[in-house]
């Protein structure tokens, strides 16, 4: 079983990683501008850390479900290749929204892509097991008849 999974729990571990990282940004940049918690207002500079911050956390879980459905029902190595796409834009749009708030945005567009390809594929995964396991349609074997 661990041989179907390990890539997918690699991709996991990165991007929990990756949040800490943001984490740490974000009490350097409290640190930086003297802004102690729980105050979230301050110099425009730590507040698109912040915002880059809790943007990631917020999408964080959205992420890990659609990475582990996709890599369960779909396929372990293309699930973990998107999870990696994945992180690298949300670590490009962290870094670009740290600059400048309109510097964020490309890689905004890159990463919610990938998450709707992540829904496409962990869709079709589930709706391949549903069709086989509940209607006896191997939906597959239809395509290549």
């Amino acid at each position: 079983m661990l041989d179907q999974i390990h890539w997918l729990a690699a991709v996991t571990v990165l991007g929990v990683l990756e949040q800490a990282y943001f984490f740490l940004q974000v009490i350097y940049a409290r640190r930086l501008f003297g802004i102690s918690p729980p105050k979230i207002s301050g110099p425009p500079e730590f507040e698109r850390i912040f915002r880059a911050q809790v943007n990631s956390s917020e999408y964080f879980p959205i992420f890990l479900a659609l990475l582990w459905q996709a890599g369960l029902f779909f396929h372990q190595g293309l699930a973990a290749a998107l999870g990696l796409l994945y992180l690298c834009g949300r670590y490009c749009y962290f870094m670009g929204y740290k600059a400048s708030s309109s510097e964020r945005l490309g890689a905004m567009y890159f990463s919610a892509g990938v998450l709707w390809i992540l829904i496409a594929v962990s869709s079709l995964g589930i709706l391949h097991f549903l069709l086989s396991h509940y209607a006896g349609l191997n939906v597959l074997q239809l395509l290549t008849a």
